[in-house]
């Protein structure tokens, strides 16, 4: 996990976001996230927030599917929200649904600090693998 997350920029989105990871693998990911900083304008987390946090999880498990010197980029995410949240942390789980050669698709379950679901979504990751990369 130390280093997986020495090698990403300390500049990208998931820092800015305050999302801090718990646990790492091409199966399971786990993080969190503050609402606080992240949040719409009448005060409750943002959906695009939920979708950020998904997003990342899920591709963090597909990349290190193809970990090291592979390659994984989004192309499709879904979300579902089913409740507001206004203060505190959520927690996402990415759980892989497949875990393939050239596709992953992971589900993410995003969870208040009481265990009440507020997002499901579904991301899928083209990877490659370095020898696929030709490195």
């Amino acid at each position: 996990m130390e280093e997986v997350l020495a090698s990403w920029s300390g500049g990208s989105l998931l820092h800015r976001m305050g999302i801090e990871f718990v646990q790492m693998s091409p199966q399971r990911v786990v993080a969190t996230m503050p609402v606080a900083g992240n949040t719409q304008v009448a005060g409750y987390l943002h959906g695009g927030a939920s979708c950020v946090l998904a997003e990342t999880l899920g591709s963090v498990g597909a990349l290190l599917h193809v970990w090291p010197g592979g390659l994984a980029l989004g192309t499709d995410i879904n979300a579902t929200h089913h409740r507001s949240v206004r203060e505190g942390v959520v927690t996402g789980v990415a759980t892989a649904i497949s875990l393939g050669r050239t596709l992953c698709s992971h589900e993410v379950v995003i969870s208040d600090e009481q265990g009440r679901r507020v997002c499901t979504a579904r991301i899928s990751n083209y990877v490659r693998t370095a020898e696929q990369l030709g490195r």
